[in-house]
């Protein structure tokens, strides 16, 4: 899955517009773009244009001077920001020194397209992966997994666990087995790891995944 990402540039311009068309109802000239981003060059503002094209937020008639037509639910309306808070492991555990299970050392966004995320809500954050165990999963060393906030997941999905005993967090599919759990890799160089039930605490459920290649 590939990520549809806007500059923030882009999205000064997408916001502009937007506050221009419904305040006088026709859209703003490039000069007018421009002096309202603080950008002095129409070329570069033409570039931007092209690209918001491209992703299918904006349609443009070259031939006229204020030819944007604003294609509203397109992209804005359809895009989900979701922070990246940090990394998680797909391997041995790793100890973690926050409670929440991740090391929250990146201030990142990630914007998706609503299809990808299938409805999940708003209440999504993002972990970039370190480590192969869950290879055979097509969760690889370095994607960025697609995090649903919730405490508990059926036996066979693919969850972030956190240890509490161990204070270690790691990326594993979940298992309930009596009064122990099996975090199981999709690995099959890796051995499944048993704890006891009351050591672990889920973190989050793997809704979707976003290859880095």
């Amino acid at each position: 899955m590939k990520p549809t990402k806007l500059s923030e540039r882009q999205r000064q311009i997408l916001d502009f517009i937007q506050r221009f068309v419904t305040a006088n109802g026709y859209p703003p000239t490039i000069r007018q773009i421009g002096e309202a981003v603080a950008i002095t060059s129409t070329s570069v503002v033409d570039y931007n244009l092209k690209a918001l094209e491209r992703m299918g937020a904006i349609r443009r008639d070259r031939e006229v001077s204020r030819g944007i037509e604003l294609l509203i639910g397109t992209v804005r309306d359809n895009i989900v920001r979701v922070p990246i808070l940090g990394r998680i492991a797909a391997g041995e555990p790793i100890p973690v020194p926050e409670e929440n299970g991740a090391y929250v050392d990146e201030d990142e966004v990630l914007e998706l397209t609503r299809d990808i995320l299938r409805g999940y809500g708003d209440e999504l954050y993002a972990l970039r992966v370190r480590g192969t165990s869950m290879i055979d999963a097509l969760v690889n060393d370095g994607d960025i997994v697609i995090m649903r906030q919730q405490r508990m997941v059926e036996n066979g999905e693919m969850a972030a666990v956190w240890l509490r005993e161990e204070r270690e967090t790691t990326l594993k599919r979940f298992y309930r087995e009596g009064t122990m759990v099996r975090l199981q890799p999709a690995n099959p160089l890796m051995e499944p790891l048993r704890v006891p039930a009351r050591n672990v605490e889920i973190q989050g459920k793997v809704v979707a995944v976003v290859r880095q290649t």
